[in-house]
């Protein structure tokens, strides 16, 4: 049903928008030029007569009027879309400054349709200001929430904060490029390709962060551990060249390896680069300079120890006697078991 409706509203191709232009603005000159007179005759008896309040309306009129409110939605689809096509030949606007300056004709163009709409119907506005305003208040409390999602798209388009291809991650968890802004909500496409809808509100109450905001840098963090046999120079001297040697470890800030701790079984280090394009991923150059380490410490002996643990019993007497109630329960849970009946 809201495809149907869709389609009538938004008309697709530009055959279709031409036949319809031509056919309303036919009806609209015939009119004009007096040569429905006759229907309107029809159409203009008391029989036809829809009364609401004190105002009244010819099937004429309500006629007249549905076809111009239809005349008057495609053309302002139709003026929102060619705005939206002129926008696009401008690649050096960025896309928060298009999205906003869309909006605002969007928002423009629909409100001037209204008014023109309203008085076609005959209706004086003043005199629907205190029932608008009643109307307001009712549909203020039930949209709100719409209200409020469209006012934080136009403060983010207007700040700036958060525009289109920039990577963000919600407090969620949702970790991704924004990919659409619309009145209501923001497309989110994660790496998984999967496309999310969050609401607008969402990025002005809640932590969002945006890795590209005003560059394009980000820091990986590698945490490794060697044995205690282990030549600690050499093992950050290893580091060091293995992620200096990889292609897409930035120059600037340089990489560095801090030594963390003394752990239970290994030594403890920690390895910083940093990548001039985290739009591209994190995980492919960690992942391909873990391989690199691996081989390396390989060539030069160096082991990751396993986790180790000495386990002192202080009561081995205890011990015993827990290890002899156990094994006279299996015994008689085996005993049991051969004893059932066999059908």
């Amino acid at each position: 049903m809201n495809k149907f409706w869709t389609r009538i509203l938004k008309p697709r191709g530009a055959l279709v928008k031409m036949l319809l232009l031509l056919t309303l603005l036919a009806i609209i000159l015939l009119n004009a030029s007096d040569q429905l007179e006759p229907v309107r005759a029809v159409l203009d008896n008391e029989s036809f007569m829809v009364s609401i309040g004190q105002y009244q309306f010819s099937a004429y009129r309500i006629i007249n009027v549905l076809l111009t409110l239809a005349l008057l939605t495609w053309a302002s689809a139709f003026l929102a879309e060619l705005v939206e096509r002129q926008l696009t030949h401008f690649p050096k606007m960025r896309a928060a400054n298009r999205e906003l300056i869309l909006k605002f004709v969007q928002i423009s163009i629909y409100v001037i349709a209204a008014l023109i709409a309203l008085d076609l119907m005959g209706l004086d506005l003043t005199s629907l200001a205190l029932f608008g305003g009643a109307i307001g208040i009712g549909v203020g409390f039930g949209l709100q929430k719409i209200a409020s999602n469209f006012i934080s798209g136009l403060i983010m388009l207007m700040e700036k904060s958060i525009e289109v291809g920039d990577l963000i991650e919600l407090s969620d968890g949702t970790y991704g490029f924004i990919r659409r802004t619309g009145a209501r909500y923001t497309l989110i496409e994660t790496f998984d390709n999967k496309e999310i809808l969050v609401p607008n509100e969402d990025f002005i109450t809640n932590r969002v962060t945006n890795w590209t905001f005003s560059n394009h840098k980000a820091r990986v963090e590698i945490p490794i551990g060697v044995s205690y046999d282990s030549d600690i120079e050499k093992v950050r001297e290893i580091l060091l060249d293995t992620a200096n040697s990889h292609p897409r470890c930035a120059p600037e800030p340089t990489p560095a390896c801090y030594l963390r701790g003394f752990g239970d079984s290994s030594v403890d280090f920690i390895l910083h680069f940093w990548v001039d394009d985290v739009e591209n991923g994190r995980w492919t150059p960690q992942s391909e300079i873990l391989f690199a380490i691996w081989h390396r410490f390989a060539e030069e002996g160096i082991s990751i120890p396993y986790p180790q643990r000495d386990l002192h019993i202080k009561s081995p007497g205890g011990l015993d006697k827990v290890i002899a109630q156990q094994a006279n329960k299996d015994a008689k849970d085996r005993s049991s078991d051969t004893d059932e009946p066999r059908n």
